[in-house]
């Protein structure tokens, strides 16, 4: 999908975000965007003589002093340690020592020499780094974005003390390497993320010389972000946030358009270009708190950087925190009290340091915000919700119950397996082969403190894998690593879901049909149709749990249990395999726990089945596995896949081909959820995870007296001794959940 904006477009686009603006805008429009600026970027939401504010305002001026202290400009580094391009390292500390300038308490606010260093260091920075001369090479988002940005928000927090022809020069080498004709296709790597940043690097360059047509540029050029998408980079109707044409990415890509989003619109309030689009207020709770649990951000929409640094799962929640609290500052009453209850309850229940305490450590701005509701005794603080939240754009889906919550990461023919790019993630190849993440109470840094370094990728939880050895960076990096498999996705009613996914390994002849249904206190999980010839074996891996916990296995009752973290289940008794194990890399040792079922090399047709029970003690697990009947198969095949767990009045099937299995036949391949909660009415729940029916007809074979709920899809609904219901086109609705509800006769 491309949009252009020309002339038209632009002018369009302005019209549709923002306000009519004067024939002329005065200068002071941009002296109030400079003070906007450093009150929501430097800071401005705290008391700077109170602790803890006033202790580290300190130690950021003593930073920025012994940045200013030992800037030797030399040909090959402003600072000897760090030499160039340096494209992260040296402009941090520019706009570090920046920001000492404009903070109160730092004992540097207002020096004007330590803003003429900052000029300084400025200037040679771009005489040798970033000339408008330069040849880009490398990265192209440090000449387009980092560093352009690190440089004009320095320039712009000194901009009294930056003398003409070097503002003059920093501008010249922006225009060159970010061109307004940047902003006029929607298309490649100006799209989402990448197009907010290159708006905001805009707007900067804009302030830098107030030069009103580059701000209403920036402003209008986020006009296509906003906009719900179909496919490509954006954000989807059932909340999945794309980036890289096939990676979901709410954990990265999507935290740094929501913190940039936060802060333009805070910027730009009140000013001719004030953004007034609403969608970013609906993704709150649609596209980034399902991802949040705890105060962490789930590493499945974290593509690449899950490899970067232990906890930065932790990082990213408190950034998307953050980013929700500033946000609210411009948002209509109603979303701003749920989201102050939403960031109170992370904050609350956040460790792997608590939430403020590490904003204290990070982010001040942030810190006076949450301090502020966490002392404010009339917002209540939100509990973790309860339900299922399926997004078949994305091939994510995630579960919450009292105690303990779970996701799980598919690929498909529109999602990737993995992404590795800049050396990172290099061995991320089968994160979407069915990986299951799930934490009980007290185990939010499970996959956080150095899982991914350190675990065996060959065997990540819940996923069915060829053993053949792959390469570093298998695909490629920045490759297309989707499977040609649609049958992905899964029905949900809210509370309980199936979701499945027809498995092809990467680089590998591996093919599986795998579900798993989503229930008050276990996850069944089935596998089927596993076939494979590589000429290796072919594991299942129930779990890999980083931890030195007790592990028993009954392998007679069908049973095994991890000490403070769970239970398994494996009816029938098949052969568990199991590994104790201590793993390092790069200096880090980790000790794990891992469950797998061997199904022998080249298998045609092998199968499984186990319960997952997160949280669950030895004895709740034990009874469990001593009541076969609890969760009954229905169906375990590479046609259909289904149980029927009597004690919840849940039946569900994912039909791989048109069939019967238990009570429910479908025409065609879908997944079904029926309901029946025990006061005389069902639901049943469809949907089409190909994404490619003209027309469904599901069967129950139960008595039903009508229909009381329907629905816009329904063509026919047929009652009495068993209920048919016919459905119309739901290839355009992409894998969506769709609930007729009735009463049983």
């Amino acid at each position: 999908m491309v949009l252009q904006f020309g002339a038209v477009g632009v002018a369009g686009a302005v019209g549709a975000l923002f306000p009519t603006p004067p024939a002329h805008t005065p200068d002071t429009s941009f002296t109030v965007l400079r003070r906007r600026w450093r009150e929501v970027t430097a800071g401005a939401a705290f008391d700077p003589s109170a602790e803890p504010y006033r202790t580290r305002l300190a130690e950021l001026g003593a930073v920025a002093a012994r940045h200013r202290d030992t800037m030797a400009p030399a040909a090959g580094s402003l600072w000897p340690d760090q030499p160039f391009p340096s494209f992260v390292a040296t402009p941090a500390r520019l706009r570090a020592m920046a920001r000492a300038y404009v903070l109160p308490g730092t004992g540097l606010t207002g020096d004007a020499g330590l803003a003429g260093a900052v000029a300084r260091g400025i200037g040679h920075y771009r005489e040798l780094v970033y000339p408008a001369t330069a040849r880009e090479v490398g990265n192209w988002w440090h000449w387009q974005i980092g560093v352009p940005r690190a440089l004009l928000d320095a320039a712009v927090l000194i901009e009294p003390h930056l003398p003409e022809p070097e503002s003059a020069a920093l501008r010249d080498s922006v225009d060159r390497f970010v061109p307004e004709r940047r902003l006029a296709r929607y298309s490649g790597t100006s799209t989402a993320a990448n197009r907010v940043d290159l708006c905001t690097v805009t707007l900067l360059r804009a302030m830098l010389r107030s030069d009103h047509a580059r701000a209403a540029l920036a402003a209008s050029a986020l006009a296509p972000v906003f906009p719900l998408v179909g496919e490509g980079d954006g954000f989807y109707r059932d909340g999945s946030f794309i980036q890289h044409t096939s990676i979901p990415y709410q954990g990265a890509y999507g935290a740094t358009l929501l913190s940039a989003l936060a802060t333009l619109f805070a910027v730009l309030r009140g000013s001719p270009w004030e953004v007034t689009s609403t969608t970013v207020f609906d993704m709150v709770e649609r596209s980034f708190a399902p991802f949040v649990h705890d105060g962490f951000c789930m590493d499945l929409v974290r593509g690449r950087s899950v490899a970067r640094e232990p906890f930065g799962d932790h990082r990213r929640g408190r950034e998307i925190a953050a980013s929700i609290l500033l946000l609210g500052d411009t948002a209509p009453v109603a979303y701003r009290a749920r989201w102050h209850s939403m960031v109170k309850g992370w904050a609350g229940r956040s460790a792997h340091p608590p939430m403020l305490d590490a904003a204290e450590r990070h982010d001040l701005a942030f810190h006076g915000r949450l301090a502020a509701i966490l002392a404010d005794d009339s917002i209540p603080a939100a509990e973790e919700p309860v339900g299922h939240r399926l997004f078949p754009m994305s091939a994510r889906a995630v579960h919450r119950e009292p105690g303990w919550c779970a996701a799980l990461s598919m690929a498909s023919e529109w999602i990737g397996h993995y992404e590795y790019g800049n050396g990172e993630n290099l061995r991320g190849w089968h994160t979407g082969s069915g990986m299951l993440y799930w934490w009980a109470r007290g185990h939010g840094d499970q996959y956080s403190d150095s899982f991914w370094s350190t675990v065996d990728p060959y065997r990540l939880p819940g996923t069915t894998v060829s053993t053949r050895r792959l390469p570093d960076g298998a695909g490629g990096a920045w490759g297309d690593t989707r499977p040609a498999a649609r049958w992905v996705g899964g029905a949900t009613d809210g509370r309980y879901a199936t979701a499945g996914q027809h498995l092809l390994g990467l680089e590998s002849t591996l093919a599986a049909f795998k579900s798993w249904v989503f229930l008050d206190d276990a996850i069944v999980c089935l596998g089927a149709g596993i076939t494979a010839a590589d000429s290796v074996p072919v594991e299942t891996v129930v779990d890999n749990r980083r931890t030195t916990a007790a592990l028993t296995v009954d392998r007679a009752a069908g049973f095994a249990h991890l000490a403070g973290h769970g239970g398994y289940v494996l009816p029938g008794a098949p052969p568990l395999r199991t590994l104790r194990e201590a793993r390092t890399a790069s200096g880090v040792t980790r000790r794990y726990v891992t469950l797998w079922l061997d199904h022998g090399t080249d298998p045609t047709a092998a199968d499984y089945v186990y319960l997952l029970l997160p949280g669950a003690s030895p004895a709740e697990t034990r009874a469990r596995a001593a009541d076969p009947g609890w969760a009954r198969v229905l169906a375990n095949s590479a046609v259909s896949q289904g149980v029927h767990v009597p004690s919840l009045g849940v039946t569900a099937v994912n039909f791989w081909q048109p069939g019967t299995a238990g009570p429910l036949t479908a025409s065609a391949p879908c997944a079904v959820l029926v309901r029946e909660p025990g006061d005389g009415t069902a639901t049943v729940t469809v949907s089409d995870p190909r994404r490619s029916l003209t027309g469904l007809t599901v069967t129950w074979n139960r008595p039903v007296a009508g229909v009381t709920q329907a629905h816009p899809l329904l063509t026919l609904a047929t009652a009495g001794p068993a209920l048919t219901l016919g459905f119309g086109p739901l290839d355009g609705r992409e894998g969506a959940s769709h609930t007729v509800g009735v009463r049983l006769a």
